[in-house]
């Protein structure tokens, strides 16, 4: 097992074959909350009803690993949710979700590459499409708020693959995807922050970290600690 080292400043690779290239890999797949947008959508979700601090005290220990039933604590966040309405929901969108620093230059790099892009996310479908449409994202996978009379009802609704985007489904959602393209997961890349994209990046043939938890930086065979996203490239020739 080789050291970590770090490979520029803020850049630290462990287990690395030599000599990979953007070219052996055929797919991508990004989380989205923190590492390909800016903000932890239902944290910001939760101040238009004054529930933010209790909001993310959840989703800090869920990215951190200290809650390991990933579903009840999205369900018990969403359950304080309730009232938010869809005029909240498009403010957050344009006032406070940005794309991170290098999101759009590495995804168009990916995608002039020829790889295909997964988007695979504990949050929601009303963020995940509009990212999806700006960035020309091949597939994705995310979570449905119920709404009723404008307002979210502080439940999910369920979809034909299941119930709940969590890392059994990010994980679950990468293969389906390989084995639709015909590649193996070891020609996919797998890029997050939270311990709930620990399942996907274990079986991608790269894992990334990207300004992650301690618990994904120690796992991941990049950990992307400073700079944007599209630092991967400096790896990937």
């Amino acid at each position: 097992m080789t050291t970590p080292k770090e490979h520029h400043p803020g850049l630290v690779v462990q287990n690395l074959p030599a000599n990979l290239k953007l070219s052996n890999f055929k797919l991508i797949a990004f989380d989205m909350d923190s590492t390909l947008i800016n903000i932890e959508c239902v944290d910001e979700i939760a101040d238009a009803v004054g529930r933010k601090a209790e909001v993310a005290a959840i989703t800090e220990a869920a990215m951190r690993g200290e809650i390991t039933d990933y579903k009840e604590s999205l369900r018990q966040r969403v359950a304080l949710l309730k009232g938010v309405t869809l005029a909240d929901l498009e403010q957050i969108y344009q006032e406070r979700l940005q794309l991170n620093p290098g999101a759009a230059e590495l995804v168009a790099t990916c995608k002039q590459a020829g790889l295909k892009v997964l988007l695979v996310s504990g949050g929601f479908t009303h963020f995940t499409n509009r990212i999806r449409d700006r960035l020309g994202i091949d597939y994705t996978r995310a979570n449905v708020l119920e709404v009723a009379d404008g307002a979210l009802t502080g439940g999910m609704v369920d979809q034909p693959w299941g119930d709940i985007c969590d890392g059994a489904e990010k994980r679950t959602m990468l293969l389906e995807t390989c084995a639709k393209l015909g590649i193996d997961p070891s020609q996919a890349i797998a890029m997050g922050d939270g311990a709930n994209d620990l399942p996907m990046m274990g079986v991608a043939g790269l894992s990334v970290a990207y300004h992650a938890k301690p618990a994904v930086r120690v796992q991941a065979q990049v950990a992307i600690n400073a700079g944007g996203l599209d630092r991967l490239l400096e790896i990937l020739a």
